[in-house]
C-alpha cells in the first residue's frame, strides 16, 4: 500500500486541513544585487594592463623619449644644422653630472711627448687633468694625457654641449632628439598607413569570402613573395629618399600581415548570432563589418600596431645606415648611427647616444606590446 497522502485514503481521514500549515514568506525574492559598477571591455583591459609593471615601465620610458623628441631640440640655443668648425668633435659635457666624475668634457690624448706638456700654447693652463702610462719609445718619453677638451681647444667655460658635437661642429643633443622625432614620425605614420590599408583589405576579403577572398589573397601572396629589402630599396631609389618616400616605402608590403589577421578575425565572427540578428534587422554590409564585427578585433589590431612600430624604426635605421635614409642636413636615428660608426673608435659618444635611444625604443615597444596583448586577450576578461 502506498504511503503517499491522499484525502480519500481512510487512513488519513483524521487529518483535516486545520492540521496543515503553509511554509512560506511574505518577503519579495529578487536576484542578488551587484555591489560594484559594471566593467566594460576597455576598462577591464586597462585594469589588467596596469598590473603589468614591466609594461608600465616601458610605457613611461617611451613617453619620456616621445616628450624629449618634442621639446628636446628647443632646450639648447643651437639649431640642428648650426655648424661651427671651432667646435668639431667635442665630447659631451653636462655640468650637473661633472661633479660626479661623468660627462666632464674630457678626452684622452694618446702618445703625447712628456717634454711638451709644459707648453701652454699647446696645453692651456688647467687643461691637463691626468697623466698616465708613461713610457719611452725611440728615446722619447711618451704618455697618455687626459685633458679638459674644452679648455684644450680654447673654448669659453660657459660653452658646453650635452651630447657633444659632430664632425661639422653641430650640437648632437639637438640632432639626436630631432632625429628621434623624425624616426618616430616615420614609424607611427607608416604603421597607421599599414593598419588602415590592411584593415579595409582584410575586412572585405574576410566578410565576403568565396571568389573575392580567393582573388584578394592571391594578390597578397604575389606581393609578399617579393623580398622586403629589394622592394623598399627600389622604391626609394626611384622616388627619392624624402620623408614621404620612406613612409610609403615602409607601407608597400607591411600591410599584408594586418590584412591576413583581420581576414581571420572576420571569418571567426561573421556568422555569430549577434551578426545574424543585425542582418535580420536590416543592417547593411558596411555597418555589419565596421560596427558589429570589427570591434571584436580591436585588441589584436592595437597589439600588432605596437609591435610594428619598433620594426619600422629599425627598418628606417637600416635604410639610413646603407645610405638610403633622410637627406642631409635632416637627421634621424639611422642617419646618426651611420655617421657615428665612421668615427666609432675615436669618438664613441657620437654612436652611444642614438644607440641607447633606439635600444630603449625597441625594447620598450616590444614590452608594451606584450602587456597590451595580455590585456586585450578576451579569454582573460574578468579574471584577477
Amino acid at each position: 500500500m502506498s504511503n503517499v497522502y491522499s484525502p480519500t485514503d481512510p487512513r488519513f481521514a483524521h487529518l483535516g486541513p486545520e492540521k496543515f500549515r503553509l511554509r512560506q514568506t511574505d518577503a519579495v525574492l529578487l536576484d542578488a544585487k551587484f555591489e560594484t559598477k559594471p566593467i566594460g571591455f576597455f576598462r577591464d583591459a586597462a585594469m589588467r594592463f596596469a598590473k603589468s609593471k614591466i609594461s608600465i615601465v616601458a610605457l613611461i620610458a617611451i613617453s619620456i623619449i616621445g616628450f624629449m623628441a618634442i621639446v628636446g631640440p628647443y632646450m639648447t640655443p643651437y639649431g640642428y644644422n648650426d655648424q661651427n668648425l671651432d667646435y668639431i668633435n667635442l665630447p659631451p659635457k653636462i655640468p650637473a653630472l661633472a661633479r660626479f666624475g661623468i660627462f666632464q668634457g674630457t678626452r684622452v690624448l694618446q702618445n703625447r711627448r712628456v717634454d711638451a706638456l709644459s707648453d701652454t700654447s699647446r696645453y692651456p693652463e688647467g687643461s691637463i687633468i691626468r697623466i698616465d702610462n708613461r713610457r719611452v719609445m725611440g728615446g722619447v718619453e711618451l704618455c697618455d694625457v687626459t685633458v679638459d677638451y674644452y679648455r684644450y681647444m680654447g673654448i669659453d667655460d660657459d660653452v658646453y654641449f650635452l651630447f657633444g658635437t659632430d664632425y661639422l661642429g653641430r650640437d648632437l643633443w639637438t640632432r639626436v632628439w630631432r632625429g628621434t622625432r623624425v624616426s618616430l614620425i616615420i614609424a607611427i605614420v607608416s604603421v597607421i598607413c599599414n593598419v588602415s590599408i590592411g584593415l579595409v583589405y582584410g575586412s572585405i576579403a574576410g566578410y565576403y569570402g568565396g571568389s573575392i577572398d580567393m582573388t584578394m589573397m592571391r594578390i597578397t601572396e604575389i606581393i609578399d613573395a617579393m623580398p622586403d629589402v629589394v622592394v623598399v630599396t627600389l622604391f626609394i631609389l626611384y622616388f627619392g629618399s624624402g620623408l614621404i618616400s620612406i613612409i610609403l616605402a615602409l607601407a608597400v608590403k607591411n600591410w599584408i600581415g594586418t590584412a591576413r589577421m583581420i581576414r581571420g578575425q572576420f571569418y571567426r565572427f561573421k556568422n555569430h548570432e549577434y551578426v545574424l540578428a543585425a542582418r535580420t534587422l536590416g543592417a547593411n554590409d558596411a555597418r555589419l563589418m565596421f560596427r558589429h564585427i570589427l570591434p571584436n578585433s580591436i585588441g589584436p589590431i592595437i597589439t600588432r600596431a605596437m609591435i610594428a612600430i619598433p620594426s619600422a624604426i629599425f627598418t628606417e635605421s637600416f635604410l639610413a645606415y646603407i645610405g638610403l635614409g633622410i637627406r642631409a642636413p635632416e637627421s634621424s636615428i639611422g642617419v646618426l648611427l651611420s655617421e657615428g660608426q665612421k668615427v666609432l673608435l675615436y669618438y664613441p659618444e657620437q654612436t652611444f647616444f642614438p644607440a641607447v635611444i633606439i635600444s630603449i625604443l625597441m625594447i620598450g615597444f616590444n614590452l608594451l606590446s606584450n602587456g597590451l596583448r595580455d590585456a586585450f586577450d578576451p579569454t582573460q576578461r574578468g579574471t584577477e
